[in-house]
């Protein structure tokens, strides 16, 4: 079939028609024996202000399709959309100006809009599509809304026989944009959100090709104008859209605009009788009083954390630590993590409660920026979290199209929480609660001596070279000639003798105090032990068995210069953790890695469980079992995952000035 482009514009406000389809570049390039496909029909319908939105030609199996409404000249609000006839599909958006689903069935499929227009009227837009029986080799996806100046990542999934190096992207529509990385052989692609001065359409088209044919689709997305950022704004790159997850919370009023909005600025930033600590109405909060602080971009990730807290949080350690917050951001901009004493809440990357791909493909993928901070040396330090001999989480490639399950990741999800709310119970420790001026600014509530600069006093980090080498590798300084020259032999020379037990300690005095936390939480609660080691340097694309130990230990923290360090910090941290010492001082001592070997052959180096703790401190693990045919799948992806830029899982976010 000839590739079929259809696009219509009579008027910016009458309609535009994305038609977002393809075909191959041969006549033969269907395939009877398998019934696959390139896209040939559009896949991006637009309903419109004159109600045109006729469009019959047909859609083709796992070929995303995007539904828009576009009203330009209108505000919208009370967005609905619902199917009302077809084989269920799953939309995540239901209160956008866009839907996007996957198909997976044919026949015949039916949705419907309801919204209120600025002029205060209710009205319906109705769209009927059909979907054959042929099944598409290459899906563009996933067509949504932005706002003008967001980051915006695209994705192409791919039939088997198409190769990933043969696909290119160009831009077909729209004011121009510029992809932060080379389109070619790319599956995702990143850009930057023109400004436009009233909603726009930009459009896409991706190709891949066969042995001996190419195949196309298209993918539509709509830009929304936003009113300019303030210079003075402390969020002062566009940030998405949210939504308070409870309509009932008390808070419903407040927590966006003291939370997650370009509106804020250091003027305007809320107090704490406005939007209180949640120490300040409960000491202990429920998983209900917990939610009523969060807002989301999309529901399910509010879904999939309040479902979190119910199931895993089960010696109530991240409750108790949430109290020193004023509210929780999970959206699908938040990348990565992170903890912001100016506004007292903690920000989540949506990336780690995922469970279906429809969920995943609401993600925003762009890059951590920092992916190449020192790319100039010759080391690296990688670190993981391991029990058993073997990662705790699945590595799950974005080219992968596949489900998990939450206890798939739950270890993650509980590392990042430790180490996140250790930054909050930092700024607003529990020993501070109540002596705090509700009357200030959130920002103006910080004590002048926060509890990581007392760690910094008691227990300070020597290694001045260590904390030079942490700027190059998690600020982005440029790294001198001496820097340039070490080896992993002097680094490990440098970093063995030291009472850090990653290399991120050294970032600041904040992720100092925030990574003893986390390391000793997981060991005592849940026996598991974090690796760090000394290796070459490989780069972007490097895999595990790519990187050779030159030093290395597991259960660091055991070292005897290390333990008093951990004790400063839970104790003010979790008071709530009454047995902590007794876990402390009996931390087994590290288990050294064999130098030479590569960083994935040293994987297997522990025998059984060694900690010597209460039995009552372990979390029943009766619901974080996997299959043997998942765990064998576990294992062959991370024989081969990724390890660059394994330690830049943290951010620090500096405060704003006054």
């Amino acid at each position: 079939m000839k590739l079929t482009t259809n696009l219509l514009l009579l008027s910016t406000s009458v309609l535009f028609l994305s038609a977002c389809g393809g075909g191959s570049d041969s006549a033969n390039s269907a395939n009877s024996a398998n019934n696959t496909v390139s896209s040939t029909t559009p896949s991006s319908i637009v309903l419109n202000e004159n109600n045109i939105n006729e469009f019959d030609d047909d859609i083709a199996i796992n070929q995303a399709v995007d539904l828009f409404l576009y009203f330009p000249q209108s505000e919208l609000t009370n967005i609905s959309w619902q199917q009302t006839s077809g084989e269920a599909v799953t939309f995540l958006t239901p209160n956008s100006k866009g839907i996007a689903f996957t198909p997976t069935s044919a026949g015949s499929y039916t949705f419907e809009v309801t919204f209120t227009t600025q002029s205060g009227s209710t009205e319906t837009r109705v769209h009927e599509l059909d979907v054959s029986n042929e099944i598409s080799a290459i899906s563009a996806r996933l067509g949504h809304v932005v706002s003008e100046g967001a980051d915006v990542s695209l994705r192409v999934n791919l039939a088997s026989a198409l190769t990933t190096n043969s696909i290119t992207w160009t831009q077909t529509s729209g004011p121009s944009v510029s992809f932060t990385e080379s389109s070619s052989g790319k599956s995702a692609v990143f850009f930057t959100a023109p400004d436009v001065e009233q909603d726009t359409f930009i459009t896409f088209e991706v190709s891949a090709s066969d042995a001996s044919s190419s195949y196309k689709d298209n993918v539509a997305v709509l830009i929304e104008n936003k009113n300019d950022i303030s210079n003075s704004a402390i969020f002062d790159e566009r940030i998405s859209d949210t939504f308070v997850y409870n309509e009932n919370s008390p808070y419903k009023n407040n927590l966006i605009q003291c939370l997650y909005s370009n509106e804020i600025t250091v003027s305007n930033i809320c107090t704490l009788n406005t939007l209180p600590l949640i120490a300040h109405d409960t000491t202990t909060p429920s998983v209900d009083d917990i939610m009523d602080r969060v807002i989301v971009s999309h529901e399910w990730m509010g879904d999939r954390f309040k479902e979190f807290l119910t199931l895993y949080d089960t010696n109530n350690d991240l409750k108790n630590m949430l109290r020193a917050t004023t509210g929780i951001v999970i959206s699908y901009d938040v990348r990565p993590s992170f903890y912001w004493a100016a506004t007292g809440a903690i920000y989540l990357d949506a990336n780690n409660f995922w469970l279906s791909i429809d969920e995943r493909d609401t993600l925003n993928e762009a890059p951590d920026y920092r992916a190449e901070f020192g790319s100039d040396l010759q080391f690296d330090i990688p670190w993981r979290y391991v029990k058993n001999n073997d990662y705790l989480s699945t590595y799950i490639s974005e080219d992968t199209r596949r489900s998990r399950d939450l206890e798939e990741n739950v270890y993650s999800i509980i590392s990042l929480l430790y180490h996140e709310l250790a930054h909050a119970n930092d700024y607003f420790p529990k020993s501070y609660w109540f002596n705090i001026d509700k009357s200030q600014k959130i920002l103006d509530a910080i004590p002048n001596t926060i509890q990581s600069e007392l760690l910094s006093f008691t227990y300070p980090l020597y290694g001045t070279e260590m904390r030079s080498l942490a700027s190059v590798s998690f600020h982005g300084t440029s790294a001198t000639n001496v820097q340039k020259a070490y080896t992993p032999s002097d680094i490990t020379a440098l970093f063995s003798v030291e009472s850090a037990p990653q290399f991120y300690n050294y970032s600041s005095i904040n992720e100092d105090y925030a990574m003893l936390f986390d390391g000793f939480m997981m060991k005592a609660r849940y026996d598991i032990d974090r690796d760090v080691a000394i290796t070459n340097y490989v780069g972007a694309g490097g895999y595990a068995s790519d990187y050779i130990v030159d030093w290395g230990q597991r259960g660091r923290i055991g070292e005897e210069n290390i333990k008093p360090r951990i004790a400063f910090v839970v104790e003010r941290i979790l008071p709530e953790f009454e047995n902590y010492q007794f876990v402390i001082d009996n931390l087994p001592e590290p288990i050294a890695m064999e130098s030479g070997k590569s960083w994935i052959d040293n994987l297997a180096i522990s025998p059984a469980s060694t900690i010597n703790t209460p039995e009552l401190l372990f979390k029943d693990e009766a619901n974080l079992s996997i299959s043997l045919e998942k765990t064998s799948q576990i294992k062959e992806a991370n024989n081969t995952r990724p390890v660059n830029g394994l330690g830049g899982i943290f951010i620090e976010k500096p405060l704003p000035k006054k």
